[in-house]
């Protein structure tokens, strides 16, 4: 098997934005307003062209402390990220929200770095960087679903545990599509990058099988603990 990878130039690259630009022209006709949509596009290139550089420097480094900062970040960030759709108590839940992809993500991640893929160094960025990203960005989409659901239904005067359980159903949607797709409707990225690369395919599933795994048990515990936390702070107070 061919072990390149085919290399993009940035005028190729370029092509990849001709989809981009239909859908803001659509959101524009239809008058839906594009700026939130351009504003996340730029912010996707400009972050992902520093990560780029971030990471080389990263895994020439070489150091524990440098990838344990960056995990913080990335756990700090999609914390506050997950709570978006709860924009006006961001405050009052974020170490909840914290606490939940801390205790769901971090946990998934320290299983499947040593107790599957066995890093040496633990640490190794290559590696628990990229698992790391995959796992609490997950963690953080779940989150953020089951916020937003419970928050609906909260408001719509159902009870708590039935609120509780429906956004976790909802919450839950997207990486159980997910787990029914792989292989028939979709490879996804690992799997892709690694056959682009040149891997067997047969290597990659494992890996993939792996990610998938992961995902769905980050997002389960987190979402479920997530849900657990903040029942006070949505919880009615019944006056007698």
């Amino acid at each position: 098997m061919d072990k390149s990878i085919q290399l993009i130039s940035i005028p190729n690259l370029l092509v990849a934005l001709l989809p981009v630009l239909v859908v803001l022209f659509v959101l524009w006709k239809w008058q839906q307003g594009i700026k939130t949509s351009v504003w996340a596009v730029v912010r996707m290139v400009i972050q992902l062209i520093l990560v780029g550089y971030v990471l080389t420097y990263i895994f020439e480094s070489d150091s524990s402390w440098i990838v344990i900062g960056v995990l913080a970040v990335m756990l700090f960030s999609s914390s506050w990220i997950a709570l978006r759709t709860l924009s006006d108590r961001r405050n009052e839940l974020f170490l909840k929200a914290l606490a939940s992809i801390v205790v769901g993500g971090v946990a998934v991640l320290i299983l499947i770095t040593q107790g599957v893929l066995m890093l040496d160094p633990w640490y190794l960025p290559q590696y628990l960087i990229p698992l790391a990203g995959m796992i609490f960005a997950n963690a953080m989409n779940s989150v953020s679903l089951a916020g937003e659901r419970l928050t609906s239904e909260l408001s719509r005067g159902v009870d708590y545990t039935e609120a509780r359980n429906t956004a976790l159903r909802a919450a839950l949607i997207p990486i159980t599509n997910s787990l029914f797709a792989v292989g028939l409707v979709s490879l996804p990225g690992m799997m892709t990058g690694q056959i682009l690369s040149g891997v067997s395919p047969l290597i990659a599933v494992r890996y993939q099988i792996m990610v998938m795994c992961m995902a769905f048990g980050s997002a389960g515990i987190s979402v479920a603990l997530f849900l657990v936390l903040v029942k006070t702070n949505f919880l009615r107070v019944e006056k007698p």
